[in-house]
């Protein structure tokens, strides 16, 4: 039998038009840690405010800031939300039911997406984002990489899934999905040119029409009208994209 104790972790960038509504939904939680990364809004009095434990620096890197307030947890479960998520009732309900005495290991679970105030179920995947993902693990069972965008992560244990979505306020309009494309291909395009192979130019072209596929009629994005078409659109062009940014951009060109 283990312990069932919950930490929920919120890792934050300058969040405080966010961070409060995030916070104000935590409190079923017996310990709160959130991550302040070089903020210089008022996220720090907000945290502090809801009487969070807090952990103050400044990471390059998405994977080691989220390592570092994993580790300030004492919990053994641990919850990580997004300071533009949401967590209704109904799913810290079920969270703590969850870690009841469970096996060690990770829960996925779902996301709803939204634009604007616009739920949008479909078409979600590849650098758009994820329609589930590991939020609730025991303590070491996850453990994040250090790419620039979308840092692969090491997960362990038992593997379960949960029914409650966390509501996720993705991008607030469409110029918002266009600047939230514009920071993904640039850091995307900085982690090829680290890696030493950017791909060809060719290859990236030819994923063009795979990619809307997957979105649009796969993951059936036609669903959610020109919504779905604009996300398609954004996957299909995010590698391309990418790769010509870290020609153009990369060490060397100016």
């Amino acid at each position: 039998m283990t312990s069932s104790k919950l930490s929920v972790l919120v890792v934050a960038h300058n969040e405080e038009a966010n961070l409060s509504e995030c916070l104000s939904r935590l409190g079923f939680a017996d310990q709160l840690v959130v991550v302040l990364d070089r903020c210089t809004d008022g996220s720090r009095e907000i945290a502090h405010a809801a009487g969070a434990s807090l952990v103050e620096g400044a990471w390059p890197l998405e994977g080691p800031r989220r390592n570092a307030g994993i580790a300030a947890c004492d919990g053994s479960w641990i919850l990580e939300v997004d300071a533009d998520e949401r967590v209704p009732p109904a799913l810290a309900e079920e969270v703590l039911a969850a870690i009841k005495n469970a096996e060690p290991g990770y829960f996925l679970i779902k996301f709803d997406n939204y634009i604007g105030a616009r739920l949008v179920r479909y078409g979600w995947g590849a650098y758009n984002g994820a329609s589930a993902g590991p939020r609730l693990f025991s303590k070491g069972a996850k453990i994040w990489g250090d790419q620039l965008i979308h840092p692969r992560i090491e997960l362990s244990g038992k593997r379960r899934s949960l029914n409650t979505p966390i509501d996720h306020y993705v991008d607030q309009d469409i110029s918002d999905m266009i600047a939230r494309f514009d920071r993904y291909t640039g850091a995307r395009a900085r982690d090829l040119c680290a890696s030493g192979d950017i791909g060809s130019l060719a290859n990236n072209i030819r994923r063009i029409f795979s990619r809307f596929w997957k979105s649009y009629v796969t993951r059936r994005g036609y669903r959610e009208g020109l919504y779905g078409v604009l996300l398609a659109l954004f996957s299909a062009l995010y590698p391309l994209v990418s790769h010509i940014r870290a020609r153009l951009e990369g060490p060397g060109n100016t």
